[in-house]
């Protein structure tokens, strides 16, 4: 994993770690902590008050992003809805359904629906991750 470190202030780069060759490239000026890579980094970004860019979501990113939680059962008595309203407002759509209403449980059928559409939530913050440290040179 190669990390580039830019100041939030002036945009300037201070430093790349790559983790993998344990190898850390700092700008003229800065000092490098001693160490493996990894602490190397989490050192180097303590010591000038930098955060390490986020490069991965947890379930905990994508669940803070749900506002309110909707969902409607369908006349057809086996198909649950799930609608998602994220903070921003856009709404995300997740759905179950048993083969036969005899088998229909609603806690069930709601718990997959979400699932369902948390899923789609997740695959919209991987993107919006990705654009962000492409934007920032992060990534290519």
């Amino acid at each position: 994993m190669i990390y580039t470190i830019f100041r939030q202030d002036t945009k300037e780069l201070v430093a790349s770690i790559d983790t993998d060759k344990n190898d850390v490239i700092l700008k003229s000026g800065f000092e490098a902590a001693v160490g493996d890579s990894e602490s190397k980094l989490n050192s180097f970004m303590e010591s000038k008050g930098l955060e390490k860019p986020k490069t991965k979501l947890t379930k905990d990113d994508v669940l803070s992003t749900i506002k309110e939680e909707d969902y409607t059962i369908l006349n057809d008595g086996r198909t649950t809805i799930c609608q998602l309203t994220l903070k921003n407002g856009f709404t995300v759509v997740g759905f179950s359904a048993c083969v036969d209403p005899k088998n229909f449980d609603k806690e069930l059928g709601q718990s997959i629906a979400k699932d369902n559409a948390v899923e789609k939530v997740w695959e919209l913050e991987g993107y919006l991750l990705r654009q962000r440290l492409f934007e920032k040179g992060l990534v290519e």
